[in-house]
């Protein structure tokens, strides 16, 4: 008697875990005309009638269905929690955006800097050049017309 009992509880559960199997790969979905069409792992058998007829079914558009509002708190408090995740994560994005424009501004007019102080460098420079060149003709010149010259 318990192995016949035995015997009919696991062919049972046997039948569930099959039917469980069975259901997470293959979902039934509603097609044109009420007829049901199996998806299976990524391949949709489409009934043959339209095909055949050369028509094309046409699919409504997808509609995205949410509960108007719930009056469970942990799903109100999940709900908040996703707004604000979504708020923060908005927030994040504006003040890194804001954070990287400032930041370009920063190094253009860091650029901007150098480059004024390498036309400034240069500018020094030619001028010194100048100058030196002056006296060097000054000195030349003096000695030309025999002053003494100090060095």
């Amino acid at each position: 008697m318990t192995q016949i009992r035995t015997l009919l509880i696991g062919t049972a559960l046997t039948a569930f875990a099959a039917t469980a199997a069975f259901a997470q790969t293959a979902q039934p979905a509603a097609g044109m005309n009420g007829q049901a069409q199996v998806q299976t792992q990524g391949a949709d058998v489409a009934p043959a009638a339209p095909a055949a007829q050369g028509v094309q079914p046409v699919t409504p558009a997808p509609t995205r269905l949410t509960a108007s509002g719930s009056t469970d708190p942990l799903v109100q408090k999940r709900d908040a929690n996703a707004q604000a995740n979504a708020e923060y994560k908005a927030s994040k994005k504006a003040s890194k955006a804001e954070l990287a424009q400032q930041q370009k501004a920063a190094k253009s007019q860091y650029k901007q800097q150098v480059r004024d102080a390498k036309i400034n460098q240069k500018a020094d420079k030619q001028t010194a050049n100048n100058e030196m060149k002056m006296n060097m003709q000054g000195q030349a010149s003096d000695q030309d017309n025999g002053a003494d010259v100090k060095h």
